[in-house]
């Protein structure tokens, strides 16, 4: 397996580097003439050099000519803005539907160099195993993607049932991986509030092996329970979406983490804690969390969240602190990634304008790796096993009786929790609706923007289907649209006014092995296809992001408005965010923690 992290570490450079610096040596690589944008002190020095050696920073200078010799590459900077790779310090290459190898090749021309990456989706499916495999692909890369290992597999134990299960033995074994750097997002946040054991051990495990612990706390309670999870150990949140909640973080020694996704926009409503209530911007930090093919094809990945937070008021410098040195910082890689200065790796944007950040030239541990746009490295793929690409085990072929739901006897009306879908946020709403009752079933109710939603096991073959409502879709018609990608547990999801069309679907994913489908009137209308672990696809992201394009064009074809329909419909069994789920165990309240009942 080639490893792109064999490069040598800055102790081991450090003889070269010293003499490069002191003209004892040539330079492997010469930026001249650019402006030195730099985050250390957040100033822009114009002409400056910057030589490279070891894919490390050996000096930055006004004049480095002496460290050019016949064979040093040398790039004209032309008066353009030098400026550190961008890195995303939250997110789930999951969610993008590609693999680490394709994920990376889809976001370096966007000048993203380092990415802090918490594969808990195929953890849920594949376990220790799946993680694994995720974590050497990431380290095969010409970029840094650095490897969190997943906290919670179930996300809330006793509520729904996972592929595997992730344990505090499984935490502690993988600290000691090369690429692990540190606890991926704490979801179970009632756990750590209420002193849970496991949770804590797996806390520890991070701890004592000096790495960082994530956190997620999706709770708009800043009281008793807040405090009580930020005395557990997590030390950062990406969970906030107003001012409140990023200035409790800060204050708190955590670091607020904004993110910019394909589906959440809580960026404008938290940083103005620093632009207009004028904290210190130094523990605030920009993050995706999470951003689909399309996104990034066609709006681009931190170069976006950059321009966001530009936009939202932040100055430019202060909004790049918060995607770079911030972040490295906070992972405790200061030393090594995250700036320009004197041995860090060498990761470099050549741009023409710091506001609007146009990514002409990417260099990444000293090698240029984008130019204009275009990849220029190679991103090696990691050799799937056919045991990540059979992960769709529904147990039977499914029927519209699966997805019935029957009335309580002798009901003429029944009053219904539903699902309520909130545009452009991770939370739901628990709504109620008195539904009628036909022939002893409750269907779905498409005149009032009521559908059916379903989650099918997939990991076991059980067979097993639970049934209720959502609303926010804007469905009609007979349609249906199934997706094996389902947070956390990522058993299926299927959403549909009728339960032919519902059983259609489902059968299709199960052909498929894994992915998303849209049916209606009694035909597939588009797909994805998504082999690896019912999550990703090894093909190109563009590939994938026309595919979802597809999908995404289908559910308007049956009635669906909703902005980012599909992130919405992948999140509906997410039982760690409020109010109301759905899980493979029935309903779920996550105001309490609780299995509910459909019926009220």
């Amino acid at each position: 397996m080639e490893n792109h992290t064999s490069f040598k570490t800055w102790p081991e450079a450090a003889p070269r580097l010293i003499a490069v610096a002191a003209g004892r040596a040539f330079a492997d690589l010469v930026i001249r003439g650019g402006q030195w944008v730099n985050v250390q002190t957040r100033e822009v020095l114009p002409g400056h050099d910057i030589a490279i050696a070891e894919g490390r920073f050996a000096a930055i200078a006004p004049d480095l000519g002496h460290c050019i010799g016949p064979e040093t590459e040398v790039i004209e900077a032309k008066g353009r803005f030098m400026l550190p790779g961008l890195c995303d310090a939250h997110m789930h290459i999951e969610s993008g539907m590609l693999t680490p190898a394709e994920f990376a090749a889809a976001v370096i021309p966007h000048g993203t160099t380092s990415m802090f990456t918490d594969p808990h989706e195929i953890a849920n499916v594949l376990g220790l195993a799946g993680v694994r495999m995720m974590h050497d692909e990431a380290l095969m890369q010409p970029v840094n993607i650095f490897t969190q290992m997943p906290s919670c597999a179930p996300s809330a134990p006793g509520l729904e049932t996972t592929g595997f299960e992730i344990t505090p033995q499984d935490v502690a074994e993988a600290m000691a991986w090369p690429g692990i750097i540190g606890l991926g997002e704490m979801m179970n946040f009632p756990g750590v509030v209420a002193g849970d054991a496991k949770m804590l051990a797996e806390i520890a495990a991070t701890q004592d092996a000096r790495k960082t612990v994530g956190g997620h706390y999706a709770s708009p309670d800043l009281g008793r329970a807040f405090a009580a999870y930020v005395a557990g150990g997590p030390a950062d949140d990406h969970e906030g979406t107003c001012e409140a909640d990023a200035i409790a973080r800060v204050r708190q020694g955590m670091r607020a983490m904004m993110r910019l996704g394909s589906a959440w926009y809580d960026v404008q409503s938290q940083i103005t804690a620093v632009t207009e209530k004028g904290l210190d911007p130094r523990n605030f930090v920009l993050c995706t969390d999470d951003c689909h093919s399309g996104t990034l094809v066609h709006e681009g990945h931190m170069n976006r969240v950059y321009r966001h937070a530009v936009a939202c008021g932040a100055e430019p410098l202060i909004a790049l602190q918060m995607c770079t040195i911030n972040t490295a910082t906070h992972f405790g890689l200061e030393r090594e990634l995250g700036s320009i200065a004197p041995g860090r790796r060498a990761d470099v944007i050549l741009s023409s304008d710091l506001r609007s950040l146009p990514v002409e030239q990417v260099i990444a541990r000293g090698v240029t790796v984008a130019k204009d746009g275009v990849l220029l490295a190679k991103c090696p793929h990691y050799a799937w096993p056919q045991s990540a690409r059979e992960t769709v085990h529904l147990g039977k072929s499914l029927t519209a009786a699966d997805f019935a739901i029957a009335a309580p006897e002798g009901a003429n009306t029944v009053v219904a929790r539903v699902i309520g879908v909130v545009e452009n946020q991770a939370p739901t709403k628990s709504l109620t609706a008195e539904l009628a009752v036909v022939d002893g079933l409750v269907p779905a109710d498409p005149t009032r923007d009521i559908a059916q939603i379903a989650l099918v096991e997939r990991h076991r073959g059980t067979g097993g289907v639970v049934n209720g409502f959502v609303s926010g879709f804007g469905y009609s018609g007979r349609m249906a649209m199934a997706s094996t990608v389902a947070h956390d547990s990522h058993h299926m999801i299927v959403v549909g006014t009728d339960g032919e069309m519902m059983a259609a679907a489902a059968n299709r994913l199960g052909a498929l092995g894994g992915g998303i489908t849209v049916w209606k009137d009694g035909a597939e209308l588009a797909h994805v296809a998504l082999p690896i672990a019912g999550l990703m696809s090894d093909a190109p992201a563009a590939d994938v992001a026309a595919a979802a394009f597809r999908m995404v064009s289908a559910m308007a074809e049956c009635g669906c408005t909703l902005n980012n329909a599909y992130m919405q419909h992948s999140l509906l069994a997410l039982v760690v965010i409020p109010e109301l789920r759905i899980s493979d165990l029935g309903l779920v309240d996550v105001t309490r923690f609780q299995l509910t009942d459909l019926f009220t």
